[in-house]
């Protein structure tokens, strides 16, 4: 008996000492990619603002292929949504896009129903370096509430890794 006592007694130091230290950690969380594709700016960004070709290299999206999608408004304009449902590693949710820039700037809302519902936000700049090299650079902020938060330096380590794998996935496909 004296034995469990003391395991829930450190059980209970630990969880504690796990919620303070949540209270200290940022509860916003942004991960940052870039890369420089070999093609001219307007034919990255005009594939880039077709939400739908996300399922060409986009990680997050190819984790489930037999995901359900479903698809609201004209994509490439502002008010597209590309809706998923998938397995527990792609979860459900719905990406809109929210601001485009022609040429420059896609900025869209992506709302996550499962595995945990929260909102985050995606901004994907375009930047021409020459008239066949452009810049491609990509942030993806959100929130995580207390006491997640304690996650949010894994979760940005994590994004940007399956950030990296995309754009490796886009630049080979948009080099062809």
């Amino acid at each position: 008996m004296n034995i469990l006592i003391l395991i829930l007694i450190i059980l209970a130091c630990v969880i504690t000492l796990v919620l303070i230290i949540a209270l200290f950690m940022k509860k916003e969380y942004k991960s940052h990619a870039e890369i420089i594709i070999d093609a001219p700016k307007q034919k990255v960004f005009d594939y880039l603002k077709q939400l739908k070709n996300q399922d060409e290299f986009n990680k997050w999206v190819m984790v489930d292929s037999d995901m359900k999608r479903e698809f609201k408004g004209t994509d490439g304009t502002i008010g597209f949504v590309y809706g998923w449902n998938g397995n527990n590693k792609a979860g459900e949710g719905e990406q809109e896009i929210i601001k485009l820039v022609e040429g420059k700037n896609i900025e869209t809302e992506v709302r996550f129903v499962r595995p945990m519902k929260s909102i985050a936000y995606s901004n994907t700049l375009t930047e021409s370096i020459s008239d066949y090299k452009t810049k491609v650079t990509w942030t993806n902020t959100g929130k995580m509430p207390y006491p997640m938060n304690i996650m949010s330096s894994l979760v940005q380590k994590m994004l940007a890794k399956d950030m990296d794998i995309s754009f490796s996935n886009l630049k080979n496909i948009l080099e062809k």
